[in-house]
């Protein structure tokens, strides 16, 4: 009988050590794993709010952005003379600002075009330093508006790997700034 208790024991106790061992190896499997930063602070307020685009003329982008891209768009607004965008964008104080935000129907203000007048804009300069990436429904119908205005485009790219399958296609904007579009299959 003692030997019965022996062996229900160890089996007892072999069962728990396989679901402990089960437990910390799914654990090890689907941890989630939380950024930080250099100095080791949690990075739970991060957010990207929103790109910001000097234009120099707003009516004509808003034909590629809202109208062909679909961003809804708010009013539109004159800068004041004190906003933070002259200092940050280092924008002469005699040039004037006008500004428009986009929204996506995901997303409020994910893009802010702001027009600048008075002052020349510099075209950005090959290699492209930036460029802003976005989803679209219809890849094809979106290139042909885009290609009716005659702005640069590039060659559609298919991408049919094991995990990820789109196309993608780019084109640059009449200020320069290079914007690539994609559409999952």
């Amino acid at each position: 009988m003692h030997y019965l208790k022996n062996n229900h024991m160890k089996l007892k106790i072999s069962i728990l050590m396989l679901l402990f061992l089960a437990f910390v190896s799914y654990k090890s499997h689907t941890k989630e794993v939380t950024l930080t930063s250099k100095a080791g602070s949690n990075n739970e307020g991060l957010l990207l709010k929103r790109s910001s685009l000097l234009i120099s003329d707003l009516d004509q982008s808003l034909k590629v952005y809202r109208d062909i891209l679909g961003f809804s768009a708010s009013p539109i607004m004159d800068t004041e003379s004190d906003s933070y965008s002259y200092e940050v964008f280092k924008i002469p104080k005699e040039a004037k600002m006008r500004l428009v935000n986009l929204d996506s129907d995901s997303q409020q203000r994910v893009l802010s075009l702001k027009e600048v007048k008075g002052i020349a804009l510099p075209k950005p300069s090959v290699p492209y330093r930036s460029a802003i990436l976005i989803k679209v429904a219809d890849l094809e119908e979106v290139m042909l508006k885009i290609e009716a205005l005659s702005l640069e485009t590039s060659e559609l790219k298919v991408v049919e790997g094991k995990r990820l399958k789109y196309k993608e296609q780019s084109f640059i904007d009449y200020d320069g700034h290079l914007v690539a579009l994609y559409q999952p299959f």
